[in-house]
């Protein structure tokens, strides 16, 4: 029996000639993968609560007006941010995965060599680029003067940032490749300590002065970086890494990863570029108070289609539909991905359709109730967290309907990075590039179509339709040139998280009609605010577990996911 046992367990699963791709989930392996999710999400939802709370901080210091500032801040913030997912945690991290695993099964050594070295080049490079950026800021600064955005100011200081958190990202994959996943997940909490901590403690020491307070803010952010590297270098050295920089010998594996850069970069960042254009949109097209309302570079024939604050407001917007995100779409695929790229170094195709088709479903099942559930809420908890200080109730009615718009497209968001991983663990780079350069024509398109009738409500929209866009067309290319996925599987989950997730829309609204009230003091509203999200996740789950959907018990119980437990079309094939 024992002898049996491990024979079991030497195999994530089993197939079974069925039309559906049905497969037989190992206890232990599977148990494995949903425990490091689980570990990441945790990881990340403790970042993404601390987060909530340097948000909160930072709306009452310094709103959505206070003359730009907020503006400035988050747009200044973006360029780095964006960085850390192109070059650190998205395509550098993407292509070197599999290059690394295979490096590390066939030699150690030589995948601590490609480690090193492309350490060495990201450092270099990122320091040159930011080197040549803050030359720009300072001759742009002496030549025309910062202007009264603080934008160029705060850019100059964010900028270093960049190098940091980029590398503290490499050290995160190179660890997430040995199925290490806990520290990884929780370094970027980091950020949001020294930013709270910024925004709480040192900030309100300039009151009045909100320029002030956003440059306390900077420093903070770039301190955060230092400490999210230095942090996980003596996991790093645990687990054996040594600096080895011997360029002649890693060059190829480097050259390896170079080549499959540059559309990986563009695949992964698609939703962030687009978010990225929407908030400069946002910038040039905002009247400020007491300005011209028309706009000098269209003839001055055209109204601003937005007030200032709304590139603020789109950055609100962005925190809550990032949280599903970050907790359920991220963490799946940071898991899943180094299993995608192990079957993929064997050419085994079919196990790595069958764990995508998983990773797919355990997406839709989390990540549709998440989104319309912060749909439903999204003016209350706004409401409630963020109308203190400089954050008014007109600043909570933008932010709200911002975070609405984004939030629908939630199921999208958290599926795009972890079908654009099952391309890569396939070696196809070019497809995502592709259909993720139509999803930003898509994008700005109707960004230009919706911002003047629906302001920055048109920016959301059209990020969260083009999000829609490009995961439907990234699921159905992949099944039909990639390695097929099991459609039977998840039109099953499709349909039934869909009924579940309107139960619980239908509890919620019902809930807060019931005891919806004008007068109640923040502590009361908080709890009814509880009570309805308590309310609804109690009745999704009821759902599903009547509707007997086998994500919930993989969830629930990782190392119980035997073939007796998954779905009855899944059974079927057995």
């Amino acid at each position: 029996m024992a002898t049996a046992t491990r024979a079991t367990n030497s195999r994530l699963f089993r197939f079974h000639p069925s039309p559906y791709h049905t497969r037989a989930v190992n206890d232990d392996a599977s148990g494995k993968l949903v425990r490091g999710i689980w570990a990441t999400s945790l990881g990340t939802l403790a970042s993404r609560a601390l987060g909530l709370a340097r948000d909160v901080v930072t709306a009452a210091l310094l709103g959505l007006g206070q003359g730009g500032v907020m503006d400035a801040l988050v747009v200044a913030f973006r360029l780095p941010n964006l960085s850390r997912r192109i070059f650190g945690e998205g395509a550098l991290a993407a292509s070197v995965l599999p290059v690394f695993a295979a490096e590390h099964r066939r030699d150690p050594q030589a995948a601590w060599r490609l480690l090193s070295v492309l350490l060495a080049l990201v450092a270099a490079g990122l320091a040159a680029i930011v080197l040549v950026g803050e030359a720009l800021c300072a001759l742009w600064w002496w030549l025309v003067g910062p202007g009264d955005s603080h934008l160029l100011g705060l850019s100059a200081v964010l900028m270093s940032y960049m190098v940091f958190v980029c590398l503290a990202a490499q050290v995160s994959a190179a660890l997430q490749a040995m199925l290490r996943f806990r520290l990884p997940a929780f370094a970027p909490m980091l950020l949001n300590v020294c930013w709270l901590s910024a925004a709480w403690f040192i900030a309100p020491c300039f009151s009045g002065d909100a320029a002030a307070q956003a440059y306390v803010i900077a420093g903070a952010i770039v301190v955060s970086g230092v400490l999210q590297l230095a942090v996980q270098l003596p996991a790093l050295s645990r687990a054996g890494f040594r600096f080895d920089f011997d360029w002649p010998l890693a060059r190829p594996a480097v050259r390896q990863v170079g080549r499959a850069m540059l559309p990986v970069a563009f695949g992964l960042a698609v939703t962030q570029l687009n978010t990225f254009v929407d908030s400069l949109m946002a910038v040039v097209l905002s009247a400020k108070p007491g300005g011209p309302q028309t706009i000098a570079w269209l003839g001055n024939v055209v109204h601003y289609p937005m007030e200032q604050g709304a590139a603020a407001a789109i950055y609100y917007g962005e925190r809550f539909y990032q949280l599903p995100v970050g907790v359920l779409g991220m963490a799946i695929a940071t898991v899943i991905y180094p299993l995608l790229a192990r079957h993929a170094a064997r050419g085994d195709r079919a196990r790595i359709g069958a764990d995508l088709t998983l990773g797919l479903r355990l997406v839709w099942f989390t990540a549709l109730p998440a989104g319309i559930g912060i749909v439903l809420v999204a003016e209350p908890v706004t409401r409630l967290l963020f109308e203190r200080g400089a954050f008014t109730s007109d600043d909570a009615r933008r932010a709200s309907a911002i975070i609405a718009c984004y939030a629908g497209a939630a199921w999208a968001y958290c599926a795009l990075p972890v079908l654009v991983r099952g391309y890569y663990a396939l070696g196809n780079r070019a497809t995502p590039a592709r259909i993720g350069a139509l999803a930003v024509a898509v994008n700005l398109t109707l960004n230009l179509a919706l911002v003047w009738p629906l302001a920055e409500r048109g920016l959301a929209i059209s990020t969260a339709v083009a999000a829609s866009v490009q995961a439907i067309l990234l699921a159905t290319v992949y099944s039909r040139a990639g390695s097929r996925l099991a459609w039977r599987e998840l039109t099953v989950t499709l349909g039934k998280g869909a009924i579940a997730t309107a139960t619980m829309a239908l509890a919620v609204i019902s809930f807060r009609q019931l005891s919806a009230r004008d007068d109640l003091a923040r502590p009361q509203q908080a709890m009814h605010l509880l009570f309805a999200i308590l309310t609804g996740a109690a009745v999704y789950l009821a759902a599903a577990r009547l509707l007997r959907m086998p994500e919930l018990a993989l969830l629930l119980r990782p190392g119980d996911s035997r073939i007796d437990r998954l779905s009855p079309p899944e059974r079927a094939g057995v």
